[in-house]
């Protein structure tokens, strides 16, 4: 009995949502800064993935599928970095200490 590539695929899929989720909520408050490091580090990753599938349509096409998947995935990719910056900050912000008004 043969299982459905897509089907495996798909069960992948889901089974890494669940482990990234139960993976990212059992961390502690003070490990959240480094993670966010790590997600930034690997969305720029795909960022340069996104760039050569975005190019790499040498037949003249210009918006053939994998220019238009690899556009979405640098958009993506993007928004995901410059909102894992912000949230870094932010986080990095509640560890300063607060002046005192007088």
């Amino acid at each position: 009995m043969e299982i459905d590539p897509f089907i495996f695929r798909l069960s992948i899929f889901i089974l890494s949502i669940f482990v990234g989720y139960y993976v990212v909520w059992s961390v502690t408050p003070s490990l959240h800064t480094p993670l966010m490091s790590v997600t930034n580090a690997i969305s720029s990753v795909i960022i340069v993935g996104a760039i050569i599938a975005a190019i790499s349509g040498g037949d003249g096409i210009i918006f053939s599928s994998s220019s238009l998947f690899g556009f979405l995935a640098i958009i993506l990719a993007a928004v995901n970095i410059f909102g894992g910056f912000l949230v870094t900050q932010r986080m990095l912000a509640m560890y300063k200490k607060k002046k005192k008004e007088k």
